[in-house]
Protein backbone atom coordinates (compact mmCIF):
# COMPACT_ATOMS: atom_id res chain seq x y z
CA UNK A 1 0.00 0.00 0.00
CA UNK A 2 1.60 3.37 -0.97
CA UNK A 3 0.42 5.85 1.36
CA UNK A 4 0.69 9.70 1.64
CA UNK A 5 1.70 11.03 4.69
CA UNK A 6 1.01 15.10 5.42
CA UNK A 7 2.06 16.45 8.87
CA UNK A 8 1.14 20.39 10.27
CA UNK A 9 0.71 20.12 14.00
CA UNK A 10 3.25 22.72 15.06
CA UNK A 11 5.96 25.04 12.97
CA UNK A 12 7.09 22.20 10.09
CA UNK A 13 4.68 21.55 6.79
CA UNK A 14 5.95 17.85 5.74
CA UNK A 15 4.67 15.38 3.25
CA UNK A 16 6.29 11.79 2.43
CA UNK A 17 5.30 8.54 0.48
CA UNK A 18 6.02 5.44 1.67
CA UNK A 19 4.89 1.68 0.30
CA UNK A 20 4.26 -0.44 2.70
CA UNK A 21 3.15 -3.68 3.20
CA UNK A 22 2.73 -4.98 6.95
CA UNK A 23 6.69 -5.01 8.79
CA UNK A 24 8.24 -4.45 5.33
CA UNK A 25 8.04 -0.68 4.82
CA UNK A 26 10.03 1.57 1.65
CA UNK A 27 10.09 5.24 2.30
CA UNK A 28 9.85 6.45 -1.01
CA UNK A 29 10.11 11.02 -0.31
CA UNK A 30 10.42 13.05 2.71
CA UNK A 31 9.80 16.66 2.22
CA UNK A 32 10.13 18.78 5.67
CA UNK A 33 9.94 22.68 5.47
CA UNK A 34 10.82 24.24 8.97
CA UNK A 35 9.39 27.97 9.43
CA UNK A 36 12.13 29.75 10.81
CA UNK A 37 9.94 32.96 11.11
CA UNK A 38 9.32 31.85 15.03
CA UNK A 39 12.86 31.92 15.89
CA UNK A 40 12.60 36.37 15.97
CA UNK A 41 9.46 35.52 18.47
CA UNK A 42 11.32 33.11 20.44
CA UNK A 43 8.55 30.60 20.48
CA UNK A 44 5.98 29.43 17.94
CA UNK A 45 3.19 31.65 17.32
CA UNK A 46 0.19 29.93 16.30
CA UNK A 47 -1.66 32.52 13.59
CA UNK A 48 1.90 32.61 11.95
CA UNK A 49 2.30 28.93 12.37
CA UNK A 50 -1.34 28.43 9.99
CA UNK A 51 -0.79 30.71 7.75
CA UNK A 52 2.53 29.64 6.55
CA UNK A 53 0.93 25.86 6.67
CA UNK A 54 -1.81 27.06 4.13
CA UNK A 55 0.88 28.32 1.98
CA UNK A 56 3.08 25.48 1.82
CA UNK A 57 0.79 22.58 2.01
CA UNK A 58 0.28 22.56 -1.79
CA UNK A 59 3.63 22.41 -2.70
CA UNK A 60 5.59 20.37 -0.09
CA UNK A 61 2.81 17.16 -1.14
CA UNK A 62 3.61 17.86 -4.49
CA UNK A 63 7.19 17.99 -4.25
CA UNK A 64 6.94 14.66 -2.11
CA UNK A 65 4.86 13.29 -4.75
CA UNK A 66 7.42 14.27 -7.65
CA UNK A 67 10.46 12.72 -5.59
CA UNK A 68 8.95 9.68 -5.39
CA UNK A 69 7.93 9.37 -8.86
CA UNK A 70 4.07 8.96 -8.48
CA UNK A 71 0.96 11.24 -9.04
CA UNK A 72 -1.03 9.74 -6.31
CA UNK A 73 -1.24 7.16 -3.58
CA UNK A 74 -3.42 4.58 -2.51
CA UNK A 75 -4.61 6.04 0.87
CA UNK A 76 -3.71 9.40 3.16
CA UNK A 77 -2.60 9.43 6.29
CA UNK A 78 -2.92 13.26 8.05
CA UNK A 79 -1.96 14.20 11.82
CA UNK A 80 -5.27 15.46 13.27
CA UNK A 81 -4.05 15.19 17.05
CA UNK A 82 -2.86 16.64 19.39
CA UNK A 83 -1.20 20.22 18.36
CA UNK A 84 -1.95 23.78 17.80
CA UNK A 85 -5.57 23.23 15.95
CA UNK A 86 -5.55 26.14 13.44
CA UNK A 87 -1.97 24.40 12.01
CA UNK A 88 -3.23 20.80 12.28
CA UNK A 89 -7.20 22.21 10.07
CA UNK A 90 -4.32 22.71 7.32
CA UNK A 91 -3.08 19.25 7.62
CA UNK A 92 -6.64 17.58 7.99
CA UNK A 93 -8.60 19.89 5.50
CA UNK A 94 -6.19 19.50 2.88
CA UNK A 95 -5.88 15.59 3.10
CA UNK A 96 -9.06 15.05 3.17
CA UNK A 97 -9.71 17.11 0.28
CA UNK A 98 -6.72 15.06 -1.32
CA UNK A 99 -8.39 11.89 -0.43
CA UNK A 100 -11.96 13.18 -1.94
CA UNK A 101 -10.58 14.26 -5.16
CA UNK A 102 -9.22 10.50 -5.97
CA UNK A 103 -11.52 8.17 -4.09
CA UNK A 104 -9.07 7.17 -1.56
CA UNK A 105 -9.10 6.58 2.47
CA UNK A 106 -8.01 8.93 4.50
CA UNK A 107 -6.56 8.13 8.39
CA UNK A 108 -6.38 10.21 10.89
CA UNK A 109 -3.08 9.69 13.25
CA UNK A 110 -2.29 10.65 16.76
CA UNK A 111 1.10 13.04 16.64
CA UNK A 112 3.08 11.04 19.68
CA UNK A 113 1.70 7.60 18.16
CA UNK A 114 3.78 8.59 14.84
CA UNK A 115 7.02 9.17 17.36
CA UNK A 116 6.60 5.76 18.64
CA UNK A 117 7.03 4.39 14.76
CA UNK A 118 9.34 6.71 13.56
CA UNK A 119 13.05 5.08 14.76
CA UNK A 120 11.02 1.69 13.63
CA UNK A 121 12.13 3.25 9.85
CA UNK A 122 15.70 3.49 10.48
CA UNK A 123 16.39 0.77 12.50
CA UNK A 124 14.53 -2.46 12.04
CA UNK A 125 14.69 -3.83 15.30
CA UNK A 126 12.86 -0.90 16.84
CA UNK A 127 9.94 -2.97 17.21
CA UNK A 128 7.74 -3.68 20.22
CA UNK A 129 8.05 -4.87 23.17
CA UNK A 130 10.11 -2.27 24.37
CA UNK A 131 10.23 1.01 26.76
CA UNK A 132 9.64 4.37 25.42
CA UNK A 133 10.73 7.68 26.13
CA UNK A 134 8.96 10.60 24.20
CA UNK A 135 10.02 13.76 24.66
CA UNK A 136 9.55 16.88 22.54
CA UNK A 137 8.69 20.52 22.88
CA UNK A 138 4.90 20.11 23.91
CA UNK A 139 4.87 16.34 25.28
CA UNK A 140 7.18 14.27 27.92
CA UNK A 141 5.61 11.14 28.17
CA UNK A 142 7.11 7.30 29.30
CA UNK A 143 5.50 4.77 27.65
CA UNK A 144 5.43 0.54 27.60
CA UNK A 145 5.04 -0.33 24.17
CA UNK A 146 3.48 -4.35 24.18
CA UNK A 147 2.55 -4.46 21.04
CA UNK A 148 2.14 -1.80 17.92
CA UNK A 149 -1.29 -0.29 18.85
CA UNK A 150 -1.57 -1.79 22.48
CA UNK A 151 0.23 1.07 25.11
CA UNK A 152 0.53 1.40 28.58
CA UNK A 153 1.09 5.01 29.76
CA UNK A 154 3.41 4.93 32.66
CA UNK A 155 4.15 8.67 33.48
CA UNK A 156 4.23 12.11 32.06
CA UNK A 157 5.17 15.34 32.81
CA UNK A 158 2.70 17.41 35.79
CA UNK A 159 4.19 21.11 34.11
CA UNK A 160 6.58 21.47 31.62
CA UNK A 161 8.10 19.60 28.51
CA UNK A 162 11.40 18.27 28.40
CA UNK A 163 11.71 20.66 25.14
CA UNK A 164 9.77 23.04 26.53
CA UNK A 165 12.21 23.71 29.79
CA UNK A 166 15.46 23.85 27.53
CA UNK A 167 13.95 26.34 25.77
CA UNK A 168 12.79 28.46 28.92
CA UNK A 169 16.26 27.81 30.41
CA UNK A 170 17.82 29.16 27.02
CA UNK A 171 15.57 32.29 27.51
CA UNK A 172 17.15 32.64 31.04
CA UNK A 173 20.70 31.49 29.66
CA UNK A 174 20.03 34.42 26.60
CA UNK A 175 20.05 31.72 24.10
CA UNK A 176 18.40 31.74 21.15
CA UNK A 177 15.34 29.64 20.51
CA UNK A 178 15.09 26.60 19.61
CA UNK A 179 16.89 26.24 22.65
CA UNK A 180 17.72 22.60 22.82
CA UNK A 181 20.74 22.23 20.48
CA UNK A 182 22.23 25.45 22.13
CA UNK A 183 22.32 24.40 25.87
CA UNK A 184 23.64 21.07 25.02
CA UNK A 185 26.47 23.13 23.05
CA UNK A 186 27.47 25.17 25.71
CA UNK A 187 26.99 22.52 28.36
CA UNK A 188 29.62 20.62 26.38
CA UNK A 189 32.12 23.11 27.07
CA UNK A 190 31.80 23.10 31.12
CA UNK A 191 34.29 20.95 33.00
CA UNK A 192 32.81 18.54 35.44
CA UNK A 193 29.16 18.61 35.96
CA UNK A 194 28.02 21.74 35.85
CA UNK A 195 31.17 23.11 38.41
CA UNK A 196 29.40 24.99 41.66
CA UNK A 197 26.34 24.11 40.27
CA UNK A 198 23.98 21.20 41.44
CA UNK A 199 20.10 21.21 40.62
CA UNK A 200 18.19 18.18 42.54
CA UNK A 201 16.65 15.70 40.50
CA UNK A 202 12.85 16.69 40.30
CA UNK A 203 10.49 13.59 41.09
CA UNK A 204 13.19 11.13 41.74
CA UNK A 205 13.83 9.75 45.35
CA UNK A 206 15.11 6.60 46.33
CA UNK A 207 12.05 5.21 48.56
CA UNK A 208 9.55 5.40 45.76
CA UNK A 209 7.76 2.27 44.24
CA UNK A 210 5.79 1.82 41.80
CA UNK A 211 2.81 2.25 43.72
CA UNK A 212 3.19 5.84 43.90
CA UNK A 213 1.67 8.54 41.98
CA UNK A 214 5.00 10.04 40.87
CA UNK A 215 7.14 6.59 40.59
CA UNK A 216 7.21 7.34 36.90
CA UNK A 217 5.78 11.37 36.15
CA UNK A 218 8.28 14.10 35.85
CA UNK A 219 7.89 17.88 36.86
CA UNK A 220 10.33 20.39 35.37
CA UNK A 221 9.13 23.77 36.77
CA UNK A 222 10.58 23.34 39.89
CA UNK A 223 14.09 23.15 38.03
CA UNK A 224 13.06 26.06 35.54
CA UNK A 225 12.93 28.01 39.12
CA UNK A 226 16.12 26.85 40.48
CA UNK A 227 17.80 27.97 37.47
CA UNK A 228 15.88 31.67 37.19
CA UNK A 229 17.11 32.01 40.89
CA UNK A 230 20.91 30.35 39.81
CA UNK A 231 20.95 32.98 37.01
CA UNK A 232 19.36 35.93 39.22
CA UNK A 233 22.68 35.44 41.39
CA UNK A 234 25.55 34.50 39.45
CA UNK A 235 28.05 36.29 37.17
CA UNK A 236 25.61 34.48 33.80
CA UNK A 237 28.70 35.62 31.64
CA UNK A 238 31.28 33.31 33.71
CA UNK A 239 28.78 30.72 34.62
CA UNK A 240 26.42 30.17 31.89
CA UNK A 241 27.85 27.09 30.87
CA UNK A 242 28.02 25.20 34.05
CA UNK A 243 24.61 26.47 34.74
CA UNK A 244 23.44 25.03 30.97
CA UNK A 245 25.79 22.14 32.47
CA UNK A 246 24.19 21.48 35.96
CA UNK A 247 20.39 22.29 33.74
CA UNK A 248 21.16 19.40 31.82
CA UNK A 249 22.24 16.88 33.84
CA UNK A 250 19.23 17.23 36.17
CA UNK A 251 16.71 17.10 33.39
CA UNK A 252 18.74 13.90 31.79
CA UNK A 253 19.43 12.24 34.94
CA UNK A 254 15.67 12.51 35.75
CA UNK A 255 14.70 10.99 32.32
CA UNK A 256 17.02 7.86 32.58
CA UNK A 257 15.86 6.92 35.71
CA UNK A 258 12.04 6.90 35.16
CA UNK A 259 13.07 5.02 31.85
CA UNK A 260 15.14 2.58 34.15
CA UNK A 261 12.43 1.92 35.91
CA UNK A 262 10.27 1.11 33.40
CA UNK A 263 12.43 -0.94 32.01
CA UNK A 264 13.06 -2.98 35.51
CA UNK A 265 9.70 -3.14 36.13
CA UNK A 266 8.50 -4.87 32.45
CA UNK A 267 11.66 -6.45 31.82
CA UNK A 268 12.11 -4.79 28.27
CA UNK A 269 15.01 -5.22 26.57
CA UNK A 270 14.79 -2.15 24.40
CA UNK A 271 14.50 1.13 24.76
CA UNK A 272 13.19 3.75 21.78
CA UNK A 273 13.53 7.41 22.36
CA UNK A 274 11.43 9.82 19.65
CA UNK A 275 10.52 13.39 19.80
CA UNK A 276 12.96 16.71 19.16
CA UNK A 277 14.91 16.00 22.09
CA UNK A 278 15.61 12.85 21.22
CA UNK A 279 18.51 14.42 19.12
CA UNK A 280 20.34 15.68 22.47
CA UNK A 281 23.00 12.98 22.64
CA UNK A 282 24.00 13.41 26.13
CA UNK A 283 20.45 12.52 26.45
CA UNK A 284 21.55 9.29 24.73
CA UNK A 285 24.79 8.51 25.48
CA UNK A 286 23.68 8.72 29.52
CA UNK A 287 20.38 6.22 28.78
CA UNK A 288 23.26 3.86 26.64
CA UNK A 289 25.39 4.41 29.91
CA UNK A 290 22.84 3.63 32.26
CA UNK A 291 21.10 0.75 30.29
CA UNK A 292 23.38 -1.22 27.78
CA UNK A 293 25.20 -2.89 30.62
CA UNK A 294 22.76 -4.66 31.16
CA UNK A 295 21.77 -6.07 27.77
CA UNK A 296 19.37 -3.63 27.21
CA UNK A 297 19.34 -2.10 23.37
CA UNK A 298 18.59 1.83 23.20
CA UNK A 299 17.36 3.43 19.79
CA UNK A 300 17.74 6.90 18.83
CA UNK A 301 16.15 8.59 15.69
CA UNK A 302 18.06 10.86 13.05
CA UNK A 303 17.46 14.62 13.32
CA UNK A 304 15.20 13.97 10.29
CA UNK A 305 13.06 11.72 11.93
CA UNK A 306 12.98 12.83 15.45
CA UNK A 307 11.59 16.35 14.24
CA UNK A 308 8.49 16.51 13.49
CA UNK A 309 7.59 14.99 10.14
CA UNK A 310 5.71 13.13 7.65
CA UNK A 311 7.21 9.81 7.55
CA UNK A 312 6.22 8.58 10.88
CA UNK A 313 2.71 9.89 10.24
CA UNK A 314 2.64 7.51 7.04
CA UNK A 315 3.82 4.97 8.66
CA UNK A 316 1.71 4.91 12.05
CA UNK A 317 -1.21 5.48 9.32
CA UNK A 318 0.05 2.18 7.43
CA UNK A 319 -0.41 0.31 10.87
CA UNK A 320 -4.29 1.81 11.03
CA UNK A 321 -4.93 1.16 7.29
CA UNK A 322 -4.08 -2.43 7.77
CA UNK A 323 -5.84 -3.30 10.52
CA UNK A 324 -9.25 -1.95 8.10
CA UNK A 325 -9.47 1.18 10.07
CA UNK A 326 -10.74 4.76 7.92
CA UNK A 327 -11.61 8.05 9.21
CA UNK A 328 -14.92 9.84 7.74
CA UNK A 329 -14.99 12.75 5.73
CA UNK A 330 -15.55 14.59 9.14
CA UNK A 331 -12.44 14.01 10.58
CA UNK A 332 -11.97 17.17 12.82
CA UNK A 333 -8.36 18.77 14.62
CA UNK A 334 -8.24 18.51 18.44
CA UNK A 335 -5.45 20.24 20.61
CA UNK A 336 -6.00 17.24 22.88
CA UNK A 337 -6.40 13.51 22.20
CA UNK A 338 -5.55 10.53 24.47
CA UNK A 339 -3.33 8.41 22.90
CA UNK A 340 -5.19 5.62 20.72
CA UNK A 341 -4.83 1.74 22.02
CA UNK A 342 -4.22 2.97 25.85
CA UNK A 343 -4.13 -0.18 27.98
CA UNK A 344 -4.31 -0.66 31.91
CA UNK A 345 -0.92 -0.35 33.40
Amino acid sequence: MRVLGIETSCDETSAALLDGDGRRVELRSLVILSQDVHRIFGGVVPEIASRAHLASVVPVVERALADAGAETADAVAVTNAPGLVGALLVGVSYAKAFAFARGIPVVGVHHMEGHLFATALEHADAEPPFTALLVSGGHTMLLDVEAWGRYRLLGRTRDDAAGEAFDKVAKLLGLPYPGGPHIERLAATSDGRGGAYRFARPMVRRDQTPADADYYDVSFSGLKTAVLNAVRAADLEADRAAIARAFQDSLIDTLVEKTARAVRQYRRGRVVLGGGVACNGALAAAMRARLEGRGVRVFTPSPRFATDNAAMIARAGLFHLERGERSSLDLNAFASQPLPGLIAA
